[in-house]
């Protein structure tokens, strides 16, 4: 029961029910619409200029229209990746706490995000600032769509405020990059030879407990070649943050495979591209006045602390409709 044959069996079962999953998700909101539809269609020839029975028509349709709103983005949502899990990087830039600190606020905002979306969010690697915030981060995201909808999030994220930090009240502005790649299980062409991978084995830092501190359990894997870089430190056991360290290293070099194909494409055709990693995609400015603004899709909204709170929905399905 225990062999190949059983293992590949299994990992067929499972591609097939996420395939199912995916299915059934966008013929059953179809055909819930269309019944929908029908009833309203009835309950309008019936109504007979009754307020009360008109007024119900109305709710009625605008639930539907928030429903098809919802089974649009899903159809965009058809890339090769799209329905793979997401590993979600940040980077605080240049400007020392400042960026620290705004790193760690878009940390908890994607964190609610996933949380709203019914996505699983587990940090699996993270360096904390010297004084407050975080260095960088690094967050698997498991849950339906969750790369299609997050690569929306990928470049550079920009934050105008009063500093908490600053005695004398002054603006400041800070910048944080957010990467997002694709979890991949099946990469064709991400061969992982071990004799060009150097592991290293070290003490896990930042808050723990339960022994996450005071055992040499973090891994960090290496990959020679590339100067590729992956590490995890959130479990107790060294085995499992090697494993997991090895799932990242396989999603980051397939992903610069990619962008490297691309580029090579671009070249050859004469197309210069946008390189959304050093772009700025959006600005988030709580003072003077309190404003987030997408600058690819236009998209704004003066309601801050939602967004910070996780509301994303907008920008990310603005984004996704200007995808060609």
């Amino acid at each position: 029961m225990s062999g190949p044959n059983f293992w590949d069996n299994q990992e067929l079962a499972n591609k097939t029910m996420r395939e199912l999953k995916y299915l059934k998700g966008l013929v059953e909101p179809f055909e819930t619409g269309t019944k929908k539809l029908a009833d309203c269609e009835e309950l309008a020839a019936l109504s007979m200029d009754d307020p009360a029975m008109l007024e119900q028509i109305q709710t009625e349709l605008a639930s539907l229209a928030k429903e098809i709103d919802a089974l649009e983005i899903k159809t965009l949502l058809s890339g090769e990746f799209d329905r793979n899990n997401a590993i979600l990087s940040i980077n605080a830039g240049a400007g020392g706490t400042e960026s620290c600190d705004w790193a760690n606020m878009l940390l908890r905002m994607y964190l609610r995000w996933a949380d709203e979306h019914g996505a699983s969010a587990k940090v699996i690697d993270i360096l904390a600032g010297e004084e407050a915030g975080i260095k960088n981060v690094t967050v698997a995201v498991d849950g339906d769509m969750a790369y299609g909808y997050l690569k929306a999030e990928r470049g550079v994220h920009r934050l105008v405020r009063i500093s908490p930090f600053d005695a004398n009240k002054r603006r400041h502005t800070s910048f944080a990059s957010v990467d997002v790649i694709p979890e991949v299980e099946d990469a064709p062409d991400v061969e992982l030879n071990p004799d060009e991978l150097r592991i290293d084995i070290y003490r896990s830092s930042g808050p723990g407990g339960q022994s996450v501190n005071t055992t040499d359990s973090a891994v960090r894997i290496t990959h020679l070649p590339t100067g590729l870089v992956a590490q995890c430190q959130n479990e107790r056991s060294q085995l499992h943050n090697k494993a997991t360290a090895m799932k990242i290293l396989r999603a980051r070099l397939y992903a610069l495979k990619r962008k490297e194909h691309d580029e090579k494409m671009a070249k050859e055709y004469g197309q210069k591209q946008k390189i959304e990693w050093g772009s700025q995609i959006r600005s988030y400015v709580m003072h003077p006045y309190s404003m987030v603004k997408d600058h690819r899709t236009e998209v704004e909204t003066g309601n801050v602390q939602k967004v910070m709170d996780g509301d994303l929905d907008m920008f990310i399905e603005a984004y996704l409709k200007m995808k060609p």
